[in-house]
C-alpha cells in the first residue's frame, strides 16, 4: 500500500486536522500529541498535489515535522523563519494559511514552487529560489531588529548541500563575530549517524538545552568573570570544557570556533523532541546552530529509496511512483551527455565540472565512465569557474555545465579568473530562456546581457540539439573561452515547410547562416527561436511577404559582413530571443549599426520584457510573452512591414 492510501486510512479514523489550520496561531492550538497526526496529513496533501503538478518534493517530505515544530514553538509571523533555497518549504506554506491554493503549485497564475514575498508577505519574507543566502539575510535582519531596540527572534532554516556554498560560511562567520541573538537550523539529510553517537548526543542534548543548566551557566559566567586577574581565564577554561566535551560526542566542532553554540545531531522527525529543543534554545539570545537529521522523500517508499529522482520531479503515478511523461524529442541537455563523452573519449584532457547539477546537465554517463575527470563541486558556482582556471592553467580543458541562472553566482569569477586570463574554458548554459514552472528566481533570461559585455568570450547558441553538438566541438577546439546557451527540452517543432536544410553549413567562427532567402524583412534569430522564425517565415509567405531566416548561431561576434548585405537588401530587421532585450541579441545588433553609422534600416527587436517572469508551463510563457510564430508573425505584419 502506497503512502498516500495509508494515510487516507489513518485519516479516515479521525476528523481531518489539516483544514482548520488557517495560519500558525491555529497550528499552536493543538496539544502536542497531536502533531504527528497533522504531520502525516500534510505529507498526504503534498503527494496528492506534487504527484500532479510536479515540485520539489523529496526535500520537502523530509521537512515536515521541522516546518511544525517551528512554527509551533516560534511566534510566527512576529517571529521570522527564512528557507534558504526553499525547495523545503511546502509544509510552511501549507501551515502559513495556503492551504486552498495549494492545488494550483507552480501552475501559470498560481502558488509558487518557492517562498515569495508577493504571495505572503507576512510570512515569506524573502523570495527566494538560490541557495546559501539564508543565513546573510537572517543577520541583516538581526542587525535591523537591534538597531530598532525590537524584539523577535531571526530563524535560518538551511540544508546540508547549502550550508558548503561559500557565502553560508562567511554569514555564519561574521554572525559569530558580531555574536548576535540568531538561530541557524541545518537541515541535515546527508549524514548517517550511528546509534551509539545518536544516543550518547541524545542525552547531552537534553542537558545542554535545560533552562536549569543554561541558567546556572549564566550565572557561572557572570561570576567567573568577576574574579580579579583569572576570572577570564577560568570562563574560557569551562567554555572550552564544555566545548571538548560536545565535540568528543557531537561534530560541532566547526560551528563553535565559528561562535555558534552547537546542538545536535536531533532527530529532525521526532516532533517532540524538535518542540523540546527549540522552546530550551529560542531565548539563549546568543548565535545558536541547531543540527537536524532528517530523511529526503520521508513518508514515501519510493521518494525515500531514489531521493534524487525526486527532488524536482514531473507529475507521477502515486502508486508506482512511475513518471507521467512523454516521450519527446532528444533535448539539448541529452546531445550535451552524448557529446561530451565523445569528447572526452578522444582527448584524456578532457575534464568535466558542474555544481550538484550531475543529472541535470547531462553530466550523469560522464561521471560514470570518467570518474577521475569528472568533478562535482556542490552548491559552488563561483568555486566552479575558478577552480577550472585552475585546471585549465594545469592543462587540462574544462567544460563546465551549469543552469544559466546559477552561473550568474560566479559572474566575478568569469571576469577575473576566466576572461581575463583568457583561458580556454568551455560554459555550456542549460536551461537559458524560459525554464517554467520554477518561476522568476530559475528563469535564464539574463545570460546574453551578462555575458555578451565580457572580453575575451565567445557566446554561441545552437538552433537545435544536432547543432549543440557540432558547437561543442569548435568549442574545445578555441583557443579563448566559449559560453554555449541553450533551453529546457527539445527544439521548437515545426512543419515540414518550415524546417531548415538538411545539410547545415559547417560552423566557422562569429559565421552566420542563412536558412532561408527573401526580400522584404529579414529575421535574425538567436538559437531556440531559429525553427520559431521558421515558422514564422512559413506564416508570412501565406501573407505574400519573403522573409529572410538568419540563424545567427553566434551572439558574439555578430557576423557582421552578413549583417551588411541584410541590412543592404531587405531595409527592414526583426531581432528574435529568448532573453531579456534589454543588453540582449537584439542591442548587438542596434550597436552594430550605430557603430558602422549605417542609415535606412529599421531594426524592431523582439524578446522578453525586463521583468522577473512568473512561474508556468514553458509553453504558456511562451504565449503570453508573444514568442510563437503567429505572435511575431502580427508584429512583422503591422509594426515593420506596414510602416
Amino acid at each position: 500500500m502506497t503512502p498516500d492510501k495509508t494515510y487516507a486510512t489513518e485519516t479516515a479514523k479521525a476528523e481531518r486536522l489539516l483544514p482548520a489550520i488557517t495560519g500558525p496561531a491555529d497550528l499552536r492550538k493543538l496539544p502536542l500529541t497531536e502533531l504527528p497526526k497533522l504531520a502525516a496529513e500534510i505529507r498526504e496533501e503534498i503527494l496528492r498535489t506534487v504527484s500532479r503538478t510536479g515540485g520539489h518534493l523529496a526535500s520537502s517530505l523530509g521537512s515536515v515535522e521541522l516546518a511544525i515544530a517551528a512554527h509551533y514553538v516560534f511566534n510566527t509571523p512576529h517571529d521570522i523563519i527564512l528557507w534558504d533555497v526553499g525547495h523545503q518549504a511546502y509544509a510552511h506554506k501549507i501551515l502559513t494559511g495556503r492551504l486552498k491554493r495549494f492545488p494550483s503549485l507552480r501552475q501559470l497564475g498560481g502558488m509558487s514552487g518557492f517562498p515569495n514575498k508577493d504571495e505572503s508577505p507576512e510570512y515569506d519574507v524573502f523570495t527566494c529560489g538560490h541557495s546559501s543566502t539564508s543565513i546573510s539575510a537572517a543577520l541583516g535582519l538581526a542587525v535591523a531588529r537591534d538597531l530598532k531596540n525590537e524584539k523577535h527572534k531571526i530563524v535560518s532554516v538551511i540544508g546540508d548541500a547549502s550550508l558548503a556554498g561559500g557565502m553560508a560560511f562567511e554569514a555564519m562567520n561574521h554572525a559569530g563575530q558580531m555574536n548576535k541573538d540568531l538561530i541557524v537550523i541545518l537541515n541535515d539529510n546527508e549524514l548517517s549517524i550511528s546509534q551509539s553517537v545518536g544516543a550518547l548526543s541524545r542525552y547531552l542534548n537534553r542537558i545542554i538545552t535545560n533552562p536549569a543548566y543554561n541558567k546556572i551557566r549564566k550565572d557561572v559566567e557572570k561570576v567567573l568573570k568577576r574574579i580579579p586577574r583569572f576570572g577570564f581565564r577560568a570562563y574560557r577554561a569551562a567554555r572550552r570544557l564544555e566545548e571538548g566535551l560536545k565535540n568528543l560526542l557531537v561534530p560541532g566542532m566547526l560551528f563553535e570556533e565559528l561562535g555558534f553554540r552547537y546542538f545536535g545531531p536531533i532527530d529532525g522527525h521526532n516532533i517532540a523532541q524538535l518542540v523540546s529543543v527549540f522552546r530550551n534554545t529560542k531565548n539563549l539570545n546568543e548565535p545558536i546552530l541547531i543540527h537536524l537529521v532528517t530523511k529526503k522523500g520521508k513518508g514515501y517508499k519510493f521518494a525515500e529509496a531514489n531521493p534524487a529522482d525526486f527532488h524536482g520531479t514531473g507529475p507521477f503515478d502515486l502508486d508506482t511512483g512511475h513518471k507521467a511523461c512523454k516521450k519527446e524529442a532528444k533535448s539539448f541537455t541529452d546531445a550535451f551527455g552524448e557529446t561530451v563523452v565523445e569528447l572526452a573519449a578522444r582527448d584524456p584532457r578532457m575534464v568535466g565540472i558542474t555544481a550538484a547539477m550531475v543529472d541535470g546537465t547531462g553530466f550523469n554517463k560522464f561521471c560514470q565512465l570518467f570518474p577521475e575527470r569528472f568533478f562535482d563541486v556542490g552548491i559552488a558556482e563561483e568555486h566552479a569557474v575558478t577552480f577550472s582556471a585552475g585546471l585549465c592553467r594545469g592543462g587540462f580543458k574544462p567544460v563546465i555545465a551549469v543552469y544559466s541562472t546559477f552561473l550568474q553566482r560566479g559572474y566575478d569569477q568569469l571576469i577575473h579568473d576566466i576572461c581575463l586570463q583568457k583561458l580556454p574554458v568551455v560554459f555550456c548554459l542549460d536551461r537559458a530562456g524560459i525554464v517554467g514552472e520554477d518561476g522568476p528566481t530559475h528563469q535564464g533570461t539574463f545570460d546574453i546581457a551578462y555575458l555578451r559585455h565580457m572580453p575575451n568570450l565567445t557566446v554561441m547558441a545552437p538552433k537545435d540539439p544536432e547543432e549543440l553538438k557540432r558547437m561543442l566541438e569548435f568549442a574545445v577546439r578555441q583557443p579563448m573561452p566559449v559560453a554555449i546557451r541553450y533551453p529546457k527540452g527539445a527544439a521548437f517543432r515545426v512543419s515540414p515547410e518550415a524546417r531548415s536544410p538538411a545539410a547545415a553549413a559547417p560552423i566557422q567562427y562569429g559565421k552566420a547562416e542563412v536558412l532561408r532567402e527573401g526580400r522584404d524583412v529579414a529575421i535574425l534569430a538567436a538559437g531556440s527561436m531559429v525553427n520559431i522564425a521558421m515558422e514564422t517565415a512559413l506564416l508570412l509567405s501565406r501573407k505574400n511577404v519573403s522573409a529572410m531566416v538568419v540563424n545567427s548561431r553566434f551572439i558574439k561576434p555578430l557576423d557582421e559582413e552578413l549583417l551588411e548585405r541584410v541590412f543592404a537588401g531587405a531595409k527592414k530587421a526583426v531581432t528574435v530571443e529568448e532573453g531579456v532585450l534589454e543588453g540582449g541579441f537584439g542591442s548587438a545588433v542596434l550597436e552594430f549599426a550605430e557603430r558602422e553609422n549605417i542609415k535606412g534600416v529599421k531594426i524592431r527587436r523582439i524578446g522578453l520584457p525586463d521583468i522577473f517572469l512568473e512561474h508556468g508551463k514553458r509553453d504558456e510563457i511562451f504565449l503570453k510573452y508573444n514568442l510563437t510564430p503567429d505572435a511575431i508573425c502580427d508584429v512583422i505584419m503591422n509594426e515593420v512591414i506596414k510602416s
